[in-house]
């Protein structure tokens, strides 16, 4: 194994355990030991159930989304694909690796990079819209969640999520938003604002694409929600491996908060603010001492089993140098 290949995860393995680590610290109480003990391990496969339905519900909108393009996906690269997005994203700052390994996995299965740029783009414009549709759910249902805030202003800002998407639509048929982009990057180097350029250029492309075939692209959405919900499903399964009563709606809904922001961490794979937002949002839920060691069983299996399987596959596809090939398709084409 190269060099740097092993201390990229050797690092990632430390940073795993020490923010898992302070999580579980930070959190226990003794009477958390009660609840450990009553634990039903038949609730671990219920929680890998779900995470491996979310899954394939994730690799068939792959193939639904590759088929818009008008090319097919095999479905040995659908589950390269798939996996390799958890591999890459946490071994790369910002989780940016995550898409460029899915589009040399697309590339491996002959479909052309621009097609595959698009897939990618769209999957992830997906995931963030079905999660932005469903804020203004979670606001209305979970009054702990706004409890300082009051029902217009609730109303307001459901009102802002819904109609983002729609606003987004109507302002790239304009030039407005290459005009702040090159006005908001300005300062910052000429390769910085090319990406940011060319970011946007891929972003609009994705979305005029959607737009051709409507009702794949609809069965694609769905299957991304349903995608999204399985995988968050994990965590009311480990809940329900304990004696105590909770809202299933609720726990789901703030595992849609907590995701939707993880979409914008700036940390590989949502390293720390992933633990820490889900402390903040379940502390008062769960019994004391729990809140920490429900992040980290809610971690190691939505996120750390896909990346040690994604692993596998990526070094099996493209070597240990893997990391350097990645470092060369993040070079912008002149």
């Amino acid at each position: 194994m190269k060099k740097s290949l092993a201390l990229r995860l050797g690092l990632v393995f430390l940073l795993v355990i020490a923010i898992s680590a302070a999580a579980i610290y930070f959190t226990f109480d003794i009477k958390a030991l009660t609840y450990i003990h009553m634990f039903k391990v038949d609730c671990l496969l219920l929680a890998f159930g779900s995470l491996f339905i979310g899954l394939i519900f994730d690799g068939i909108r792959l193939k639904t989304l590759t088929s818009i393009t008008g090319e097919v996906l095999p479905l040995r690269q659908v589950a390269n694909v798939v996996l390799s997005n958890y591999f890459l994203a946490l071994v790369t700052p910002g989780a940016s690796g995550g898409a460029i390994a899915q589009i040399m996995f697309m590339k491996k299965a002959g479909i052309p990079v621009a097609k595959a740029s698009v897939v990618v783009l769209v999957r992830t414009i997906f995931s963030i819209i079905f999660l932005m549709l469903l804020v203004p759910f979670v606001l209305h249902l979970d009054p702990d969640i706004a409890s300082w805030m009051s029902p217009a202003l609730i109303t307001f800002v459901s009102m802002i999520f819904t109609a983002l998407p729609i606003v987004a639509i109507i302002l790239m048929n304009t030039v407005y938003p290459e005009k702040w982009i090159i006005a908001c990057t300005r300062r910052f180097s000429q390769k910085t604002q090319y990406r940011s350029l060319l970011w946007y250029h891929e972003f609009k492309k994705a979305c005029f694409v959607i737009g051709k075939s409507p009702w794949k692209v609809l069965r694609a959405f769905f299957e991304s929600g349903l995608s999204l919900l399985f995988i968050y499903g994990c965590v009311p399964a480990y809940f329900s491996g304990i004696d105590f009563d909770f809202n299933f709606v609720q726990v789901m809904g703030r595992m849609v908060l907590l995701n939707l922001v993880l979409y914008f961490s700036p940390t590989p794979g949502g390293s720390g603010i992933a633990e820490a937002g889900f402390v903040v949002l379940f502390s008062k839920i769960l019994p004391d001492g729990l809140a920490g060691i429900m992040a980290v069983m809610w971690r190691f299996t939505a996120e750390y089993v896909p990346f040690l399987i994604g692993g596998a596959f990526c070094i099996k596809a493209f070597g240990a140098d893997v990391l350097n090939l990645l470092s060369k398709k993040e070079e912008p084409q002149e």
